[in-house]
C-alpha cells in the first residue's frame, strides 16, 4: 500500500514515542540504501563516490551511507551544502560527528563545488519528502551537477526536487537510476519512475504497531 507523507512522519514519531529511536530509523535506512546499491553495481572498493547531503534527515540518511560505503573500501566525499553548525537534527549530527573521527571519509561543506575526481557514484542526499517552493541556491548548483555527470546516480528516499506526495517537481530536480525510499512508498514517487530510475521501498525496523491509529 502507499501512504501519505503526514502518515509516513506520523508513523516516525509513534515508533520513535515506542522506544524506536529515530536514530536506529536513520541506521537502518543507511544501511538498507547500501545493500541496494550493492546489489546493483557490485564491489565499490576504490570506486569514488560522491555524497551531497542537505541538513534534514534525508542528509543524515547519506551520512550513514558514507559510514558504510568506506567499510566496503570505497573513496566516500561527502559535500555537505551548509555549514556543519546548521545541521537540524540531532541524529544527522550524531552522524556527522562520527565521520569527523574517520579519515577514510573526505568531508567538505558549503556552497561551492569544486571536486578533484570524477565520482562513479553519485548520491542524492539533498532533499527528502519536506521540499516546498522554488529551489535556490547552493542546492541548484547541487542538482544541476548531478544531473550534468555521467555516473550512476542513487537517490536516497526521493529525488531532490520531487514531491513525494503529488509526483510534482520543482524548478529544477535530479534524475537517478535508482531510488530507495523507506517503510512504505510515498503517493506521489511511483508516478515519476524517469526519475526514480528502479524504485524500491525498504523496512527500517519500524514496529507495525507504529502504524496503528494511523493508517
Amino acid at each position: 500500500m502507499e501512504i501519505t507523507v503526514d502518515q509516513m512522519y506520523n508513523i516516525e514519531n509513534k515508533g520513535h514515542e515506542m522506544g524506536f529511536l529515530k536514530k536506529f530509523m536513520m541506521e537502518n535506512a543507511g544501511a538498507a540504501a547500501v545493500r541496494r546499491l550493492l546489489e546493483k553495481i557490485g564491489n565499490v572498493e576504490s570506486k569514488n563516490i560522491l555524497i551531497f547531503v542537505g541538513l534534514g534527515n534525508n542528509g543524515g540518511d547519506g551520512l550513514v551511507m558514507a559510514r558504510h560505503l568506506a567499510g566496503y573500501g570505497a573513496k566516500v566525499t561527502v559535500m555537505l551544502l551548509g555549514s556543519p553548525d546548521k545541521i537540524k537534527t540531532e541524529e544527522s549530527n550524531w552522524n556527522w560527528s562520527l565521520l569527523q573521527k574517520m579519515p577514510s571519509v573526505k568531508l567538505m561543506s558549503g556552497n561551492y563545488l569544486d571536486f578533484d575526481f570524477k565520482p562513479d557514484v553519485i548520491i542524492d542526499g539533498l532533499l527528502g519528502t519536506g521540499i516546498s517552493g522554488e529551489i535556490r541556491e547552493p542546492y541548484a548548483s547541487a542538482i544541476k551537477y548531478i544531473n550534468e555527470t555521467d555516473c550512476f546516480k542513487f537517490a536516497i528516499d526521493v529525488p531532490s526536487g520531487l514531491n513525494p506526495q503529488t509526483g510534482d517537481t520543482a524548478n529544477i530536480f535530479t534524475k537517478c537510476d535508482m531510488t530507495v525510499t523507506f517503510h512504505k512508498m510515498k503517493q506521489g514517487i511511483p508516478k515519476r519512475k524517469d526519475l526514480t530510475g528502479e524504485l524500491f521501498a525498504e523496512k527500517i525496523g519500524i514496529p507495525p504497531e507504529a502504524e496503528e491509529g494511523i493508517l
